[in-house]
């Protein structure tokens, strides 16, 4: 029977050993509890640096990023900053934040567009009624000149008719860039008529220099009329305004492959490549045109042609700089676009450009062989082309041509008939003397000497307008 002291001690022993491992299992549960604190505190400071980061990158989202991406849908040039931390691109963050920005460029150029497209309406339903009454304004100043007769007031008459004409131009530019139709119907007329039309639209009308270098006949279908006309003095009026006012602006017609194309040479200053290049743009309208895009206040001449080269299948070129170191501007009219008339039942206008082409008729035939009849030319008077030993004409001292007889017996003159073409030049000859002459009288009311085309003889626009129907600008305007 064990004894009572050593029961004793071995309880001793055993509680010392418990007491020893518990405090050793406190001791481990302490260092743990700290090493937990530990790391929640690193938890809890790389927390509080996430949310201080993503913070500032919202903030930098709100006030660089959301600016810039709202200006670059109407300024492309415009840069966007990128995210504030560059280690966010490609992460989630990075990509819900770029997906903030699609979306905020999405909204606003739809809204852009719908704004636009409101502002265009609106305008497109006051030039409206502009263009009605500037249409019923020049039906009473052509209706005063024919009644009156009295040079000075006639003067004054196609004073007024012309500034209307200018105006009349501007809202017919504003309407097309806000998508209205041309506002005029007109019958087939000779390209050459459409061309001095749009020339008799500009104030510097006497600057512009017209080559026609057409077929006699050569003339545009009925709804190609207008659109040539408007697309014309658009060009010119860029060439006129953007070179010195002592220069001429060249314009010449040619018949190439596709059809036929109206070039203008100005000798301005010429563009840059960026203002080509968005010139080109403009005027091939592949682009949405907004009023927005084009200035302040908006300059609508190159949008209107890009409206109606794609509306009526024109092409217009102003890539290409003019020999004159200006801009070259070619509108190029394909042959579905073209007609022909007769130019005896019905030619030019008598203050258009005659044709330097020849008829086919009177063209010589051509000749292959040198030295044969058809082909040599005669020899000028006092030289003696005799060939030599090899066939090849010598040329001989010039000799004194014999004098003309004092007295030549008279004759019959024998004068050939005129053509149309040469008494309609004549008529128009007449014409402009006489309004010379009439406005030499009043020169001392005109201190500008500018007479207006149609008074001159120099561009009619009014000779190839026979049937204007305005009925359709107007009916709108009262609707």
């Amino acid at each position: 029977m064990m004894e009572l002291p050593d029961l004793v001690a071995g309880g001793l022993a055993a509680g010392t050993l418990s007491a020893l491992a518990l405090g050793g299992g406190l001791l481990r549960l302490r260092r743990q509890l700290t090493r937990q604190r530990a790391e929640t505190a690193a938890l809890r400071t790389q927390l509080d640096g996430s949310v201080r980061a993503f913070t500032a990158e919202v903030e930098h989202l709100a006030d660089r990023r959301v600016p810039a991406a709202a200006r670059q849908v109407a300024h492309p040039h415009v840069a966007e900053p990128g995210p504030l931390q560059p280690l966010t691109t490609g992460t989630p963050l990075g990509i819900a934040l770029e997906n903030v920005v699609l979306a905020l460029q999405s909204e606003v150029a739809a809204q852009r567009t719908r704004v636009d497209a409101a502002a265009q309406a609106g305008m497109r339903g006051a030039t409206r009624e502009i263009q009605a009454a500037l249409y019923r304004l020049q039906d009473a100043l052509r209706g005063l000149q024919q009644r009156y007769d009295d040079p000075e007031l006639a003067q004054t008459l196609f004073r007024l008719d012309h500034e209307n004409e200018q105006s009349l131009r501007r809202a017919q530019v504003t309407a097309v860039v806000c998508g209205a139709w041309v506002g005029l119907a007109r019958e087939e007329s000779h390209l050459v008529d459409a061309v001095t039309g749009g020339q008799a639209r500009l104030a510097g009308y006497h600057r512009v220099r017209v080559h026609n270098h057409l077929e006699a006949g050569t003339a545009l279908v009925s709804h190609a009329v207008e659109p040539v006309a408007i697309i014309v003095a658009e060009l010119l009026d860029n060439a006129l305004r953007h070179s010195a006012p002592d220069t001429d602006v060249v314009v010449s017609l040619e018949h190439v492959h596709h059809g036929v194309c109206v070039t203008v040479d100005d000798a301005g200053l010429g563009m840059t490549r960026d203002e080509r290049d968005r010139a080109q743009r403009l005027v091939a309208g592949d682009d949405l045109i907004l009023l927005t895009d084009l200035g302040d206040p908006p300059r609508m001449g190159l949008a209107a042609i890009g409206r109606l080269t794609r509306q009526f299948d024109l092409a217009v070129d102003v890539s290409s700089a003019s020999p004159y170191g200006g801009v070259r501007a070619v509108l190029r009219v394909d042959s579905h676009l073209l007609s022909r008339l007769d130019p005896v039942d019905r030619p030019p206008a008598a203050s258009a450009p005659r044709t330097t082409r020849k008829a086919a008729a009177d063209r010589p035939a051509p000749s292959h062989a040198y030295g044969t009849e058809s082909g040599a030319p005669e020899p000028a008077p006092g030289h003696h082309a005799l060939p030599d030993a090899d066939g090849l004409p010598q040329r001989r001292r010039r000799t004194r041509a014999a004098a003309p007889e004092e007295n030549p017996a008279p004759g019959p003159a024998h004068r050939p008939a005129r053509r149309p073409e040469e008494a309609a030049a004549a008529l128009g000859a007449l014409q402009s003397g006489t309004a010379a002459a009439r406005a030499a009288g009043s020169a001392g009311t005109d201190d500008h000497g500018d007479t207006p085309a149609h008074r001159t003889g120099e561009t009619d626009h009014t000779d190839y307008t026979d049937h204007t129907d305005h009925t359709d600008i107007e009916g709108e305007a009262a609707r």
